[in-house]
C-alpha cells in the first residue's frame, strides 16, 4: 500500500473519533491519574527502603508508606478497569456507526450494485473489516496518549533527583517507536494482503455452500474442495506473515527497552561503586534515588512496549479501512436524485382519494436505464402502463427486462423520463415508493419464522380469513393448512419445496393490497395446473392495480391488455396478443415456444 494511501486511511480513522469524543477525554484523565498513581506508589516503595536498610528506621513508622503502597494498586486496578471498559465503549460505538454507513450506502446503491460481488464480499466487509477497527479504538489510540503522558510524568518525576538518568530515559525512548514504525509500515501491507485473501475466501466459501446441491449432482465437489483448500493455505500464509511481523516488532522492543533499561543500571551501580560522580546535582546518589528511578524505567518504557503490541492492530485496522473507505467512497450512479417529500406526498394523497384507480399511471419517454457505474444497460424506451392492467414483458435472456424492473423498483437510475402518475420517480422518497409496490421474484426470499409471520409481511394486519384467501388464491392453502401456519421455517424457505416458497411469496404479493404488482417469473417453479390457477389470480389482481409481468409463458398472454416485447435492451414491439402473434419478434417467441413444448 502506498504511503499516501496509508496516511490518507490513518486520517480517515482518526476522523471517526468525533464519535468517541467523551471516552477519549475520559480515557486520557485516567490515564494521567493512573500515571501519577503510579510515581507516587513507587515513591512510597522507595521511601520504605530506604528507611528500612538505610535509615535503620522502626517498621511502625512507615505506616503510611504501606498503606499509600497497597491505596496504589487498588486505585491502578480500578483505573484500569475502567480504561478498559472506556476502550471498548468507543470501540463498539465506532463499530456501531461505520456498520450504520455501511448499511445505508448498501441501501442506497441497491441489490443490483451488490449483484456484481459474492455474498460473502459483502459479509466480510459489515463484518470482519468493521470488527478489525475496533482494537484500534479501544487499545491502540488510547495507547498512543497514555506513552506519551506516562513518558511526561516519569521525566518530570526523575529529573528532579537524577538529570543523568532521566537523560538516558530521555534519549533512549524515541528509539522504541522509530523502529516499531520500521517494522510496522511492513506489517501494514502484509494485513493489507491478509484481508484481501479473507474476503476472497469468505466470498468463495459462502457461494460454493449455497451451490453445494449442484455440485453434487455435477461432481465437482473434490475440485471445489481442493481449490478453497488453496484458498484456505493462502490465507495461512498471509495469517503467518503478519504474525512474523508481529513477533519481530515485539522483539526489537524488547531489545531497546532492555538495552535502555541496562545502561541505567549499569550507571547506578558505578555511582555506588564510587567510579561515576554526576548526575546528582552534587549530592551522592541515595539508595531511594537508585530505586526509585530504576523502578520507573520499566514502567517508563511499559506504554511504548505496549503501544508496540497493538501497533498491529493499527495494522488491522487501515488495512480494514482499506475496504471500508474504498466502497464509502465510490460514486454509484442511484436512482435517488432530487428527492422531494413534497412530489411523494403529493402521489399518496393522490392515490388516496376516493374513486381514484388504485393502480398508478406509468409513463416512460426515452427512458435509458444505468448501470450503478453509469453505463447504459437499455437503449431508449418508450412504453406506457395504464392505471388496473395487467402489461407482460417477455424476451430473452439480457434483453433487459430485469434492468426495468430494477429502475421501477428504484434501484437502478436512469435518464430520460419515468413518471408515476405525472411525477418523475427520482424525485420520490424510495422508501415511501416502494410501500406502494408488491413484487414477485424467481427466487423468493423466505425468511426464519413462521410461515405465518412471513405472509404478515406484506400485510402485518391481515386477518385469518385475508391470509385463507391469498393462500387459496396461490394455489398455497393446501399444504399450509397440513403444515400449519405456525409450521417454523428458516431462510430462504429451507424445509419447503422451491414450488411451495415460491407459492407463498405469491399469497404474500396477494396480501400487500399494492398499487404496483411486479412479477419476475412468478409461475417459473410450478406445475401445470397451480401456474394455470395463479395466473388466473394474477390476472384478477390486475383489474384492481397496476401489474408488469415478466414471463416466458408467452402462449398464456391472450389476457394481457398489453405486451412489451423487449430485444437487445430495446422495446421492439408492443400491444396486444393478437396483434403481436401475427408477424415479427413475439410470432417468432412464440413459434419457438411451441417447438420447445413439444
Amino acid at each position: 500500500m502506498e504511503k499516501t494511501r496509508q496516511k490518507y486511511l490513518q486520517n480517515w480513522l482518526k476522523s471517526q473519533q468525533t464519535h468517541i469524543k467523551q471516552e477519549v477525554k475520559r480515557n486520557v484523565a485516567l490515564a494521567s491519574v493512573s500515571a501519577v498513581v503510579l510515581v507516587g506508589q513507587v515513591y512510597c516503595f522507595a521511601q520504605i527502603l530506604q528507611a528500612l536498610i538505610m535509615d535503620h528506621q522502626d517498621r511502625q513508622s512507615l505506616v503510611v508508606y504501606f498503606i499509600g503502597l497497597l491505596l496504589g494498586f487498588v486505585l491502578r486496578a480500578g483505573i484500569l478497569w475502567w480504561r478498559e471498559r472506556l476502550g471498548f465503549q468507543a470501540g463498539r460505538k465506532i463499530r456501531n456507526e461505520v456498520r450504520r454507513n455501511i448499511l445505508q450506502k448498501i441501501d442506497a446503491v441497491g441489490p443490483a450494485t451488490l449483484n456484481n460481488k459474492p455474498v460473502g464480499s459483502w459479509a466480510t466487509i459489515a463484518l470482519e473489516q468493521v470488527e478489525n477497527l475496533h482494537n484500534f479504538y479501544a487499545r491502540y489510540l488510547p495507547q498512543q496518549t497514555l506513552s506519551v503522558i506516562v513518558a511526561i510524568v516519569v521525566l518530570i518525576a526523575v529529573f528532579p533527583l537524577n538529570w543523568a538518568a532521566g537523560l538516558i530515559l530521555f534519549l533512549t525512548a524515541p528509539l522504541i517507536p522509530l523502529f516499531m514504525i520500521l517494522v510496522g509500515m511492513a506489517a501494514a501491507d502484509s494485513s493489507q494482503k491478509n484481508m484481501d485473501v479473507l474476503a476472497k475466501l469468505s466470498g468463495q466459501f459462502l457461494d460454493r455452500l449455497r451451490g453445494l446441491e449442484t455440485l453434487i449432482l455435477f461432481n465437482k465437489t473434490a475440485e471445489q474442495t481442493a481449490h478453497i483448500e488453496q484458498s484456505t493455505e493462502d490465507f495461512r500464509e498471509t495469517t503467518m506473515d503478519v504474525l512474523k511481523k508481529a513477533f519481530l516488532s515485539s522483539a526489537v522492543l524488547e531489545f531497546f527497552t532492555s538495552i535502555s533499561i541496562a545502561l541505567m543500571a549499569v550507571y547506578f551501580g558505578f555511582s555506588y561503586l564510587g567510579q561515576m560522580n554526576f548526575g546528582s546535582y552534587g549530592t551522592a546518589v541515595s539508595l531511594f534515588a537508585g530505586f526509585f528511578c530504576l523502578t520507573l524505567a520499566p514502567e517508563f518504557y511499559q506504554p511504548l512496549r505496549d503501544l508496540g503490541t497493538y501497533y498491529h492492530d493499527r495494522a488491522a485496522g487501515i488495512g480494514a479501512a482499506d475496504v471500508i473507505v474504498d466502497f464509502l467512497e465510490t460514486d454509484f450512479v442511484t436512482a435517488q436524485q432530487g428527492v422531494s417529500a413534497q412530489k411523494t406526498d403529493q402521489l399518496l394523497n393522490a392515490l388516496n382519494q376516493p374513486h381514484t384507480p388504485r393502480g398508478v399511471a406509468i409513463l416512460a419517454r426515452d427512458l435509458v436505464v444505468l448501470s450503478p457505474q453509469g453505463q447504459a444497460l437499455t437503449k431508449p424506451l418508450n412504453f406506457h402502463l395504464a392505471p388496473n392492467t395487467l402489461t407482460a414483458l417477455v424476451g430473452q435472456s439480457g434483453a433487459g427486462k430485469t434492468s426495468l424492473v430494477n429502475t421501477l423498483l428504484g434501484f437502478l437510475a436512469y435518464e430520460g423520463s419515468l413518471t408515476i402518475n405525472g411525477i418523475e420517480l427520482r424525485e420520490l422518497q424510495m422508501p415511501a415508493w416502494r410501500n406502494l409496490i408488491a413484487w414477485v421474484g424467481q427466487n423468493p426470499l423466505l425468511l426464519a419464522g413462521t410461515i405465518k409471520s412471513n405472509l404478515l409481511l406484506g400485510n402485518p394486519n391481515a386477518s385469518d380469513a385475508m391470509l385463507e384467501d391469498a393462500l387459496r388464491k396461490a394455489q398455497a392453502w393446501e399444504f399450509s393448512e397440513k403444515l400449519g401456519l405456525d409450521r417454523k421455517i428458516s431462510d430462504y424457505g429451507s424445509g419447503l419445496s422451491v414450488g411451495q416458497a415460491q407459492r407463498l411469496a405469491v399469497a404474500r404479493a396477494l396480501l400487500r393490497q399494492s398499487h404496483l404488482l411486479l412479477l419476475d417469473e412468478p409461475t417459473a417453479s410450478l406445475d401445470a395446473y397451480s401456474e394455470t390457477q395463479v395466473l388466473k389470480a394474477l390476472q384478477q389482481l390486475g383489474e384492481v392495480q397496476t401489474t408488469l409481468m415478466i414471463t416466458h409463458r408467452i402462449e398464456d398472454l391472450k389476457q394481457c391488455e398489453q405486451i412489451l416485447v423487449m430485444r437487445g435492451g430495446e422495446i421492439v414491439q408492443q400491444g396486444h396478443f393478437a396483434d403481436l402473434a401475427q408477424a415479427g419478434f413475439f410470432a417468432e417467441l412464440l413459434a419457438q415456444r411451441k417447438e420447445d413444448i413439444q
